[in-house]
């Protein structure tokens, strides 16, 4: 997010909710199981818990999950898994105040942390925080952040820092590998591999030792996993893209505001599948030296 915030688009620049439910019913159709709400931030979507609903009623949609920086959780948690959100992934990237509140322009850890234990309560089957692990950030607290999984039944799911397309330009020398952080954490606590499936996430998993909860790394960048990639984003703008590091996208607003039939809006769900690459444009290496790794 830059400091001056980013443009605002009007309502009819995004899709409406009953647009968004056309395109997972016709998803779904095709065979697609899972959707996740992202964002941006997905709470502060007037209306988000009717959308909850109305996805979670699609035939074939077997898990409905949400990424969000629950600053706004805890008020909206027992709506949402009232509506039929099945999990949460939540951005916790410091546990402290005051670097918390410099890293996200002004967000308060308190209401993040009250969101954390709020879904905890209300009984979602599961509950992920994602720590971004960045140099000069918050290196000095991985062992504390994976602590959380001690003292909570939550997935500690440690990611490579990287720029989510090329028209984010990324911060110099912000890399870690996740070797590193694993090595980190494996001077004072004992993980071993859990090797069962938890969602459909691209994680390696491991049960922490007196752990409630597990610890995953999610090695994007030095461990690049384009070959098993099966997702597709639907930006709120309508456009359906293949892969956020820039691969292909079609907007489906245009199109079905043009009259697209669904079995055109199938078409273009093939087209852009198509588009997914084998492997990331450019090579690891090459990303870890443009970060400054």
């Amino acid at each position: 997010m830059p400091p001056e915030g980013v443009p605002r688009l009007g309502y009819d620049e995004i899709l409406r909710f009953e647009e968004i439910h056309r395109i997972a019913r016709v998803a779904a159709a095709l065979g697609v199981t899972t959707v996740r709400l992202t964002g941006g931030e997905p709470l502060v979507r007037r209306g988000i818990v009717d959308l909850v609903r109305m996805l979670s009623q699609i035939q074939g949609i077997k898990r409905l999950a949400m990424t969000t920086n629950a600053s706004l959780l805890s008020g909206m948690a027992a709506e949402l898994r009232s509506a039929g959100l099945n999990s949460i992934n939540i951005s916790l990237d410091t546990l402290d105040p005051v670097k918390f509140e410099r890293i996200t322009r002004g967000g308060s850890l308190r209401d993040v942390l009250n969101g954390i234990e709020t879904a905890l309560q209300t009984g979602f089957d599961q509950v992920k925080l994602n720590v971004v692990a960045m140099s000069g950030i918050n290196d000095s607290e991985f062992v504390e952040l994976a602590l959380m999984a001690t003292r909570y039944p939550v997935d500690v799911r440690f990611i490579e820092y990287m720029p989510a397309g090329r028209s984010v330009p990324a911060e110099p020398n912000r890399f870690i590998p996740l070797s590193a952080v694993r090595s980190v954490l494996e001077e004072t606590l004992a993980l071993e591999p859990f090797t069962e499936k938890r969602g459909a996430g691209p994680a390696s998993m491991f049960r922490i030792e007196r752990g409630l909860g597990y610890i995953g790394f999610i090695p994007s960048v030095s461990e690049p996993f384009c070959n098993r990639c099966n997702r597709l984003r639907l930006s709120a703008d309508g456009r359906l893209i293949a892969c956020l590091y820039g691969a292909g996208e079609v907007n489906l607003k245009t199109a079905m505001r043009a009259g697209a039939s669904d079995n055109q809006i199938a078409a273009v769900f093939r087209q852009v599948a198509d588009m997914k690459p084998p492997v990331r444009s450019g090579t690891a290496a090459a990303l870890v030296r443009e970060l400054g790794g």
